[in-house]
């Protein structure tokens, strides 16, 4: 990849504005998501919001020849699931709905899980120490820390309660492009890897397994799945680095500033 793109203030209120909007678009699809709809549904309501109401752009139809605004992922897909006409979510169902924005030059990112109807007990506690790593690896963040620190715990908070990370996909820069430099891994050593500085903006988006990290491509060329079948979860926000620490960019109205501290 190539150099790591420092952005302005201006720039940062810019980005700021994006993921502000694509915040807005996740409470919508909080009162849309329901059990009987299609993914394919929530696609085109979710491409109708975007440009409609919000005068934005979804930044994910046409990039590298994908046809959808978003990726929803389901049970077992790890990630980049395709939206489907055919496919119903059905009580006991987890998703992600991974959705990117642009507005004003500049591109937002993240992702959300659903849990639909009767979910199991270990497929919530699943979801629910995905969103716990995620926020374990945002809160390293600040200047003088590295991509390895934030890596490392992520990971680490992943393992203690018997789960894996993925190794095949990982967390990006972003700016006027969905995929800036750098590549950020969901896992790591302390003290490793790329230094932070004020001004980086990237993605942190640990997928996170019940069984095994292995995964496999299936033939549409897109949807990653569990090599085990089980299943998989994901969250994402779209952070940047502050003169003191961090700055969620996509932060959503109901997370405060993420989960109290994890026994």
């Amino acid at each position: 990849m190539s150099e790591v793109i420092l952005k302005t203030d201006a720039e940062l209120a810019l980005m700021r504005e994006a993921g502000r909007l694509l915040a807005s678009v996740f409470a919508y699809l909080d009162e849309q998501v329901r059990i009987g709809i299609s993914t394919m549904e929530i696609n085109d309501l979710t491409e109708r919001y975007i440009v409609q109401q919000l005068g934005a752009r979804p930044a994910s139809k046409g990039q590298y020849d994908y046809q959808y605004v978003l990726n929803s992922s389901v049970n077992h897909v790890v990630c980049h699931g395709v939206p489907s006409p055919t496919q119903l979510l059905k009580s006991g169902d987890i998703v992600n709905l991974d959705i990117t924005l642009e507005k004003g030059g500049f591109i937002a990112d993240s992702s959300k899980m659903y849990l639909l109807g009767e979910v199991t007990p270990l497929a919530r506690r699943l979801v629910e120490k995905t969103y716990e790593a995620m926020w374990e690896g945002i809160k390293i963040v600040r200047p003088g820390a590295t991509l390895g620190d934030v890596g490392n715990a992520i990971q680490r908070h992943a393992e203690k309660h018997g789960y894996s990370i993925v190794r095949d996909y990982c967390g990006h820069g972003i700016g006027r492009e969905m995929h800036e430099a750098p590549e950020v891994m969901h896992f790591g050593q302390k003290g490793k890897g790329l230094v932070l500085r004020e001004g980086m903006t990237f993605t942190i988006e640990p997928m996170i397994n019940q069984g095994k990290a292995k995964v496999k491509l299936k033939k549409d060329g897109w949807t990653v799945v569990t090599s085990d079948k089980k299943l998989s979860a994901q969250w994402e926000h779209t952070i940047a680095v502050t003169a003191s620490g961090y700055e969620v960019l996509t932060l959503r109205d109901e997370e405060g500033e993420g989960p109290a501290p994890a026994a």
